[in-house]
């Protein structure tokens, strides 16, 4: 009787775990174009994704702001907002993703950084309640676009997406990426339509003030 229970209780988790990648799947169809294609918006959210020891950004986090800057200099944005995490002194993302993003030659006036980013929920969150976007564009990679577009749309960010993969990774990182994305993807869910829990806030703080 316990397998039986057990055995239901597995399938019934993995149904549920399916069902919500295939959501965010079937909802960022049409969403996702390249950078020559998508139609052009005032901003583009750029997403935290890890430094080194020494503060620098990862692999895929450098991938994720390059695309962000040829996004910014085909002229389809007008701002690059980087949202990542700095609860801590000695890690900060956002000023991280700054710094990377003037070695490309993005002017600093053109960036803006969102110091409270620490999930996906939370930078879409924000996006809207403090920077003031009612729409934009996502920098991230193919795994994680789905669940960003479909959290950054659900919480009133209307959303298109570009995939940030810059070069190819291994194949372990992306089994991994792909197995905590569909797990995530469940959280999400969980957070959208039954806790719905504030991020940290703080003052308005609208990216563009002009009518």
């Amino acid at each position: 009787m316990l397998i039986k229970l057990l055995f239901i209780l597995a399938i019934s988790g993995a149904t549920l775990l399916i069902i919500a990648r295939l959501t965010t799947a079937i909802h960022s169809k049409g969403r996702v174009y390249e950078i020559d294609d998508i139609p052009a918006e005032r901003a583009a959210i750029v997403f935290g994704a890890g430094l080194w020891r020494d503060g620098t950004p990862t692999p895929v986090l450098r991938d994720r702001i390059q695309a962000g800057a040829e996004l910014y200099f085909a002229g389809k944005v007008e701002k690059l907002l980087m949202s990542g995490d700095n609860r801590f002194a000695d890690y900060d993302e956002p000023t991280a993703m700054k710094n990377y993003a003037i070695e490309l030659g993005v002017p600093e006036n053109d960036i803006v950084l969102d110091f409270a980013g620490r999930r996906t929920y939370d930078t879409c969150y924000r996006a809207k309640e403090i920077f003031g976007l009612d729409s934009a564009i996502l920098v991230t990679q193919e795994f994680h676009l789905s669940r960003a577009l479909y959290i950054c749309d659900a919480l009133g960010v209307e959303s298109t997406g570009i995939n940030g993969d810059r070069r190819t990774y291994l194949k372990r990182s992306r089994f991994f990426w792909n197995t905590r994305e569909t797990l995530a993807t469940l959280t999400a869910f969980w957070d959208l339509y039954v806790t719905r829990p504030f991020p940290v806030l703080g003052e308005f703080e609208p990216i563009f003030t002009e009518e």
